[in-house]
Formats: C-alpha cells, structure tokens, sequence
C-alpha cells in the first residue's frame, strides 16, 4: 500500500445536484480506502455540514457502497446551493460571515484535506474558504451546464442531455400529429451547452443558446421554410438565460423572494403564434435534467474523476481540480478555474458549425 502523509480526507457536494454525484463519492471512497488505507469522512449539505454544530457528517467505508449507489441520481450526502458562508443569511435578515464556523469545522474533524465535488461557483467559494483557513483541497468538476472551464466535461452533463433529448423524442411525434411547433426550454443560465448538444442529437430546426443574438423574424423564417419543404411541424429549442428580443432576461418571482430564469420559452410561444398561422406548445424541462439514473458516460467519467483525486490527495498536490481532456484524466489549478469563471460556448464551436450545416437556425453571427 503507498504511503500518504493524508490520513483522514473529507468529501462534499455542493450546489445544484446532478446525475453522477454518487459515482464520484464511491470512487472516492473506493481508491481512499483500497489504496491508501485513509479515512473517508462525508459531509453532510455541502459547506453547511461544517457550519452545523454539532457537525453533520458521516463515516464512509466500503460497507456503505452495497452497487445501488452508483446507479443513484442526487446525491447521498446532500447539497446546497444558498447560504454563502461569508454573506450568510441569518433569521433577524442581516448576513453574518461564517467563514470561520466551516474553518472551525475543519479542524474539529481533524482533516487533512477537502474533496470538493461542484461547479466553478462552489469551487470558488471553497477554495476562498480553503485558502482562509489553511485548508488543502482538491476540486472535482459537477455541472450539467458544462461550463467548468478548462474540462471538456463535467460529471452530470451527459445524463443531462440523455433527458432533453428523450424529451424531444416524445416532443416530435405529438408535433407531428397535430402540426404543431414545440418549443421546449432547457436549463443554461449563461451556456449553450445542453442546448446545442441535445438540439443536433434531437433534430431540432431552431436552437437559441445565450451566447448568440438571434430574432424573432429570422426564428419565423426557419419554421416557414421548414413548412415550405413539406414538414408541417418544428421543434425549437431555447436555453434559459436565452433573452427575449429587446435584451432583457425572462424571469420569474420564486415563492422565496428570488428572481430565477424562466418564462423564454412561453415568450417564444407566443412571438411564433403571432407572426404564424400555427399552434405552438412549451415544455418545460427544469429539475427533471438533474435527477435520475447517471448514464455510463457520467459514471466512468465520475470514477476516473474521484480516483484520480484521491491520488493528488496522496501526493500532496493540492489546490487542483481533476479534469477531463483528451480522452484522459489531468488536472488544473483551482485558481484558474476561479480566475477564467464560466465557460461560455464560443460561437465559432464545431458543433455551431455543424447545427448549421444541418439547416439548424442558431442565431446570428
């Protein structure tokens, strides 16, 4: 067994969940224990677990992983993706750091590094709160917007586009039978990602991603033309963050006060019906992308990705995030990935290319 100067590791998710999340734990737990002889502790609701006192947290061994959890969408542990520690809100509605609270935490369980499973806002958090307290900590990419810079993929973008285009696969045939044109919305606050892949591998005729301007007439003439060549139907797919015309986002008042995106596709409904002699409907994906069984590009990515975190764990190489390029596993510094922030889909892509060499409208360049 190789020798490691870390002995007790700590392992969290946190914000949005996503299919995957507890393939990555397993492998985590797996190489930890197999090959290094080290303690597994997971905390409970991402960076809240270490701010609870007492603490919530859980022992992980090799008894915990009995095979259904790979198979698990969410995430065993729990997550969250609100009360940043340094602004956190309190009851009386003042914001109190709590910075130190997660540092406090930290120590009291006696870690010698943090795992942190998240997109580039929780990484950023994270390693703010790592870096405050000392902390070694290694990141591990989850987003099914794909917008992690610097990996091609993140855990959680490939179970992602598996349901929009199973959703677009019913979507079709309904369209087709009652000459309808069916918009469905799907998440992508500021990238394109799942919109482009799930629109090429749906066979949508429009895809509207935040990263290129579009209009209403040009959206129009696709699906007149679409008609003129014998199809009495269309799907159209938007992301969320996608803007109505005038530059302005659609969003909608949540029950706890928070505007969120949501509403692009009911303006697209109703744009299309008024210049069209056509019914339109909307689709809604939402949360039914995050959950549900990982496919087996996100398993065998979330294994690679949890084993070979370990093994920086092991050879003290901290403040890296594991990544996925070149059909292989490397890593980056966490630092660039909080200095880069999200990545956006570059409208020069290949797949913006190929969209369009399949007739795809996909906005103006």
């Amino acid at each position: 067994m190789p020798k490691s100067v870390v002995k007790r590791i700590g392992v969290l998710t946190s914000g949005g969940d996503c299919a995957g999340l507890n393939a990555v734990i397993r492998a985590v737990v797996s190489r930890a224990v197999r090959a290094y002889g080290m303690e597994v502790l997971g905390i409970s609701d991402g960076s809240l677990g270490l701010m609870m006192r007492p603490l919530q947290y859980v022992k992980l061994d090799l008894s915990v992983f009995s095979g259904t959890v790979l198979r698990m969408g969410g995430t065993m542990l729990g997550t969250t993706n609100k009360g940043d520690p340094f602004a956190f809100p309190m009851p009386d509605g003042t914001l109190k750091d709590r910075s130190q609270d997660f540092i406090d935490g930290v120590r009291e369980l006696g870690l010698d590094c943090l795992i942190v499973i998240g997109g580039d806002g929780s990484l950023g958090i994270l390693k703010r709160l790592c870096r405050q307290g000392n902390i070694p900590m290694i990141g591990i990419p989850k987003t099914i917007d794909n917008d992690v810079p610097f990996t091609e993929s993140a855990v959680g973008f490939n179970s992602a586009i598996r349901v929009c285009v199973d959703a677009l696969d019913h979507l079709q045939p309904t369209a087709a039978s009652h000459h309808r044109v069916m918009i469905c919305e799907m998440m992508g606050r500021d990238a394109g990602h799942i919109a482009l892949h799930s629109g090429i591998a749906g066979g949508a005729d429009v895809i509207l991603i935040p990263e290129i301007s579009y209009s209403l007439d040009a959206v129009v003439a696709k699906l007149k033309a679409v008609h003129e060549e014998g199809r009495r139907h269309g799907l159209v797919v938007v992301a969320e963050g996608v803007k109505m015309e005038d530059g302005n986002s659609a969003t909608m008042r949540m029950a706890d006060g928070q505007q969120r995106y949501g509403g692009i596709g009911l303006y697209l409904s109703e744009a299309i019906s008024e210049r069209m002699e056509t019914e339109t409907r909307v689709t809604v994906l939402g949360h039914v992308q995050r959950g549900g069984t990982p496919s087996a590009i996100d398993r065998v990515l979330a294994s690679a990705f949890g084993v070979h975190a370990v093994d920086l764990a092991a050879r003290g190489r901290f403040g890296r995030m594991v990544a996925w390029r070149d059909r292989g596993v490397m890593d980056v510094s966490i630092d660039d990935i909080v200095a880069v922030g999200a990545r956006q889909l570059d409208p020069r892509d290949p797949l913006v290319h190929t969209a369009r060499g399949l007739g795809t409208y996909v906005g103006d360049l």
